[in-house]
């Protein structure tokens, strides 16, 4: 979560509408359900829907917050980022006027995968995995999406871990391999690289527990100057973001996806990024048959999560009330691009595939 100090600034100053703009984009390919990002980048669709002579300038966040930094000290303009980064970003008002305008997906087994060292016992279903971890260490990165679906899966399997550790995803990998830690909660495709590295196995996902909560998503968030100086350069962004998402929705584009991925991050093998996405997880360990649902507009499902979300934050006391300001969601125009295009939300799923569909 975001607790930073940045004086308000003056205005950017994005130009009139149907002059060139240069937009800076905060994008996560290391975050998988916010992939959208990394297609609209590797195809460059926003050539297609930008006025002439525009850019775009893509600079790689590790994680959510990094780009809610930057968007608040206005060196990004359009930022994709999980939930929780999301809603805190339009707290900070007061700073600069972010908002949520589109959803990026949503998923149960993206940002709520435990992972358990390979000696651990062999589980039936998720929930035993998670009921085993009673009185273990337990690790996650606190305040990420992560955090709020491991501390629901402890409520709802009845259990309370010996302690439960805040570390980053280093630290989670290094403490798996070594034996120091008993399980933790990670987002994809980190956990596929661990999963697939051999170094740990899957053991639980959302799809183990009950209600939308046991969910995540990923958000698009754009500068509110941005958004009313320029409706022209919000509506093309837009116009990409949906091409993105029914460009991933194809899985005979897997390949293809998972070549730009691979492009535009280190350390992961294409592989484990084909993976993370499109490959199936199987029920004993956790896996259930949709990897990832492109919602793009926020419906019914999403608002319940948002809600959630927005409530254990606030909880937690990293936002400064349990519902979200007026204003913080502003999808007009993602629906007006949705419906002008025939679609409606939500415009596809992505059904895990045998890793035997992987071709190099």
């Amino acid at each position: 979560a975001v607790g930073l100090s940045i004086p308000a600034s003056a205005e950017v100053g994005f130009g009139k509408p149907g002059e060139p703009v240069h937009v800076v984009v905060g994008y996560q390919p290391y975050y998988t359900e916010s992939w959208s990002g990394v297609v609209i980048n590797g195809k460059e669709l926003w050539k297609k829907h930008l006025p002439a002579g525009s850019t775009a300038t893509f600079e790689i966040g590790l994680q959510g917050s990094v780009i809610v930094g930057k968007l608040l000290g206005e060196k990004n303009h359009i930022g994709y980022m999980g939930d929780m980064p999301a809603i805190v970003s339009t707290t900070k008002q007061d700073i600069v006027d972010l908002r949520m305008v589109a959803v990026l997906g949503t998923s149960k087994q993206q940002c709520n995968i435990f992972l358990v060292p390979n000696n651990a016992p062999q589980f039936k279903t998720g929930m035993d995995a998670v009921k085993w971890m009673n009185g273990k260490l337990v690790a996650a990165p606190h305040g990420a999406c992560t955090d709020r679906f491991a501390r629901l899966a402890f409520q709802q399997a009845g259990i309370e871990p010996s302690k439960y550790l805040n570390q980053n995803i280093e630290n989670i990998t290094k403490n798996l391999e070594a034996g120091k830690i008993s399980a933790a909660a990670i987002w994809e495709p980190t956990a596929s690289k661990i999963q697939l590295q051999g170094i740990a196995r899957r053991a639980a996902t959302g799809e183990s527990f009950k209600g939308v909560d046991a969910g995540d998503a990923g958000f698009l968030v754009m500068m509110y100057e941005l958004i009313r100086d320029r409706p022209d350069v919000e509506r093309g962004w837009l116009e990409a973001e949906l091409d993105a998402q029914v460009f991933l929705a194809d899985v005979a584009n897997a390949g293809e996806v998972a070549k730009m991925a691979d492009d535009q991050t280190e350390g992961m093998s294409r592989k484990t990024l084909w993976y993370s996405l499109y490959g199936d997880v199987p029920a004993s360990m956790g896996g259930g048959p949709v990897k990832l649902t492109l919602d793009y507009v926020f419906n019914d499902k999403v608002k319940q999560l948002l809600a959630a979300s927005t409530k254990f934050l606030h909880e937690q006391k990293k936002v400064p009330s349990a519902t979200l300001r007026d204003g913080a969601v502003d999808d007009a125009v993602a629906r007006e691009v949705l419906k002008a295009r025939g679609l409606a939300s939500p415009i596809g799923e992505i059904r895990g595939q045998p890793m035997s569909a992987f071709k190099e």
